[in-house]
């Protein structure tokens, strides 16, 4: 598969609707947890598949975080406790 060599940013702030209420999981990188102990807390944590679990942990891995769950600040903060629960900063923020 080819990829494009250019990626065009799409101005979303003059269509932006959004009312301000949607929130943000962040996770953080250490030196303590395997790879396949993050993939399967994301999995738990978040419902997501086995692929997207794998993608946010490359981008822990090597970008040093990564945005893995967007919803309402309880369901956030649902699931940054457990992903906290194997030792991981996690960070929930408003978008």
């Amino acid at each position: 598969m080819a990829f494009p060599t250019t990626i065009e940013q799409t101005d979303v702030s003059a269509g932006d609707t959004s009312t301000g209420d949607g929130w943000i999981v962040t996770v953080f990188d250490n030196d303590t947890n395997t790879v396949e102990e993050v993939v399967e807390i994301l999995i738990k944590a978040t419902s997501c598949t086995l692929a997207e679990a794998e993608m946010e942990t490359w981008e822990v891995h090597h970008l040093g975080k990564s945005v893995v769950h967007y919803g309402q600040e309880t369901e956030c903060k649902r699931t940054a406790t457990v992903i906290s629960e194997i030792g991981i900063r996690v960070e929930v923020s408003q978008e």
